[in-house]
This record gives C-alpha cells, structure tokens and sequence, in this order.
C-alpha cells in the first residue's frame, strides 16, 4: 500500500512536470497569459506527510520546470513560497478542522477546496511575477500577470482536477 501511493506521487510529479514543460510552456494566450499547471502537485501531495520533504519535493519541482523553462530559480523560490506556506493557507481556508488526523482535502466543500486552490495559485503568482520583473514600479503589471495567469492556470487546474479525481458515490 505505501509503496503504491509513493509510486502515485513520483508518477504525478513526472507527468505534471512534462505536460507543463512539452505544453503548457509552449501555449501564449493573448500572448502573455502562460497557465502553470504543476501546482496541482502540491495541491494533492497528502496533507500529514512530512513538512521537510514537502518543502524539498516542492524545490525539486520547481527546479525542474527551471531547469526546462531558463527561468534561473523563479519556479523554484515560487513553489517553495507555496510549499511552506501551506500550513497557515490551510489553516485560513479550513480552520483548525485540518489539524485533525482524519482530515481528508475530498472530505471538503467544492468551495473550500477552489478557494485552497486559488490561494495557492495568488501566492504563487505573486512571487513569481515579482521576481520576474523584479520591479515594484510595474506593479500593475505584475498585479495584471498575477489575474490573468491565475484565472487561466485556476481554470485549467479545475479541470485536470475533476478529469482526475476519484469518484465519490
């Protein structure tokens, strides 16, 4: 059993990263608008596991799409950002029902579990458009990078979440 659920999360991980590298990085909508969708990595990485390990799995993703992307550590320092903040985004969407051992991200509201989603995708977006253009006198086209990316990337992320997810009957 936990070796399968070890070999679910390696093959996540691959696939996530080559879609984002083979399709996502190659789509420009509007020409700007570049959906991130390897976040939902850390979205489905289970809840009570090792925060150390989550932080350096996060690094290790987001060092990969760097490496693929030329993007000198962006993704990297971004998807640490989400990966430590997890807790107090989880503790703010969900309260203190998520320190709970039996607490389950499926046993959720569909509106919880968006509102987790995007909070992640804002905080995400938001260190790595700033980072990008490293320059507090475009904020207002970091803030426009930051909407329109994270409504793409949300929307994409719904997606590929509902096609797959385990069915609840």
């Amino acid at each position: 059993m936990v070796s399968n659920y070890y070999f679910l999360n390696v093959i996540r991980f691959i696939l996530l990263v080559l879609v984002q590298v083979l399709v996502f990085n190659k789509l420009n909508f509007f020409g700007f608008i570049n959906p991130m969708v390897y976040i939902l990595f850390l979205y489905w990485y289970p809840i009570k596991e090792n925060r150390a390990a989550f932080i350096g799995l996060g690094f290790l993703l987001g060092i990969a799409i760097d490496f693929f992307s030329d993007t000198m550590a962006i993704h990297a320092a971004s998807t640490i950002t989400i990966a430590y903040m997890r807790p107090a985004i989880m503790r703010f969407v969900f309260g203190v029902n998520f320190e709970f051992q039996s607490f389950k991200l499926s046993n959720t509201t569909r509106v919880q579990q968006i509102t987790y989603l995007a909070l992640l995708i804002i905080v995400h977006h938001l260190v790595f458009f700033t980072l990008e253009i490293f320059s507090l006198a475009n904020f207002l086209l970091i803030l426009k990078k930051v909407l329109a990316t994270g409504t793409a990337t949300l929307i994409l992320c719904l997606l590929f979440g509902s096609l797959f997810s385990v069915r609840k009957e």
